[in-house]
């Protein structure tokens, strides 16, 4: 009984943290929307892509120098060992 109305707390939790950040989606849509002065199937079409659109990814320093390193490496055509080594260092230099 007790892990059942753990699950359900759980899902419950789970669901109104989703629930805000749609809601806020659906807010910022309507409000480029009405900006727009769209109506009728152009406002219909507009929320559809608005509402599936997904957040922008947003790229941490390290994804960004991981990436310089990886471009390093292919323009050196390092293999191996060396490549190990050469990711070491360029990782973690500053």
């Amino acid at each position: 009984m007790n892990k059942l109305l753990m699950t359900i707390i759980m899902a419950a939790y789970c669901f109104s943290a989703n629930a805000g950040t749609q809601q806020d989606k659906m807010k910022s849509c309507n409000a480029d929307a009405t900006a727009k002065v769209m109506k009728g199937d152009e406002r219909k079409a507009f929320m559809k892509d608005c509402l599936s659109a997904k957040p922008a990814a947003t790229i941490t320093p390290q994804q960004n120098k991981m990436k310089t390193c990886n471009a390093d490496i292919k323009a050196k055509t390092l293999k191996g060992d060396e490549r190990k080594a050469f990711m070491k260092s360029c990782l973690s230099a500053k």
